[in-house]
C-alpha cells in the first residue's frame, strides 16, 4: 500500500509516518498543498490523507481541485475543524472520510483499511479497458481500436494498460520504469520514449484522432 501524506504539522506529521512505516505501508509526504497536488498527479496511491489548513492550497481547495482533474482515489480528511457544518463542506468538497483531531492512531488504521477495502471493489479493473475506440482485453491480451486488432509486445502492452488504466492522467517517467521495467529511473537512457514512440505508430499513426500525449516535463497522458 502506498500512501500520500499533506501534513504541516510536525507532530501530527511524525505520529502517521511513524506509525504507517511500522505496518510496512509506503508514505510520502508533501508539506503544503501545492506540494501534494504536485505528488497526487504525478504519482498513483492507494489514499491520501491531508489536512485542511494548509499553506499555498488548503485541504478543501485541494480535494476539489484533484476531483475536478479525474483523480479517483479515496481521500482522508485529518482536522482539528469537525463540526457537523465542516464535515458536510469536507464530504461536499470530494473526501470520503473525515477524522477529526486528537485522534487514536488504531482509529486512523480502521479508517485506512476501510477506505482502501472499499476502493479494490469499486474500482475492480473489468477485463476490458476502453478509451474513445480503443479497446484492451487483460484476459486475452488483445488490443483492438476501431475493432482492428492491434499487435504488441509484452512490454508494450504492459505500458499500454498502465496508461488506460489511469486515462487522462499524467504518469511520469519514473512511475513508467518502475512499474514497467521495474527499475529505479535513469535520466541518461530514453527508453521509455523509445517504447511510447513504438506504441504510437501502432495505436495512433493510422488515425486522425491522437489517443497517446506527452506533457512536457511530466511524462505520458491517454486521453479522449
Amino acid at each position: 500500500m502506498k500512501i500520500l501524506l499533506v501534513e504541516d504539522e510536525a507532530k501530527t506529521l511524525q505520529l502517521i509516518k511513524q506509525g504507517l512505516e511500522q505496518h510496512n505501508i509506503e508514505i510520502d509526504i508533501a508539506y503544503d498543498g501545492l506540494m501534494g497536488l504536485t505528488l497526487a498527479q504525478r504519482n498513483l496511491y492507494d489514499l491520501l490523507i491531508t489536512d485542511i489548513i494548509l499553506p499555498e492550497i488548503n485541504g478543501l481547495n485541494l480535494c476539489r481541485k484533484l476531483r475536478e482533474s479525474g483523480f479517483e482515489t479515496p481521500i482522508l480528511l485529518l482536522t482539528a475543524l469537525s463540526t457537523t457544518a465542516d464535515i458536510i463542506t469536507g464530504l461536499d468538497a470530494g473526501a470520503d472520510d473525515y477524522l477529526g483531531k486528537p485522534f487514536e492512531f488504531s482509529e486512523l488504521m480502521a479508517r485506512i483499511r476501510a477506505l482502501t477495502r472499499r476502493n479494490k471493489t469499486i474500482s475492480a479493473p473489468s477485463n476490458v479497458l476502453r478509451v474513445a475506440d480503443l479497446e484492451l482485453n487483460q484476459d486475452t491480451k488483445q488490443v483492438k481500436r476501431a475493432g482492428k486488432e492491434i499487435l504488441l509486445t509484452a512490454k508494450e502492452f504492459n505500458l499500454l494498460e498502465l496508461l488506460m488504466r489511469h486515462p487522462g492522467r499524467v504518469i511520469s517517467k519514473v512511475e513508467l520504469a518502475e512499474k514497467i521495467w521495474d527499475v529505479t529511473f535513469d535520466t541518461g537512457t530514453n527508453v521509455i520514449e523509445v517504447y511510447v514512440n513504438f506504441l504510437r505508430k501502432k495505436v495512433d499513426k493510422d488515425f486522425d484522432k491522437k489517443l497517446i500525449h506527452t506533457q512536457i516535463g511530466m511524462g505520458y497522458v491517454i486521453k479522449d
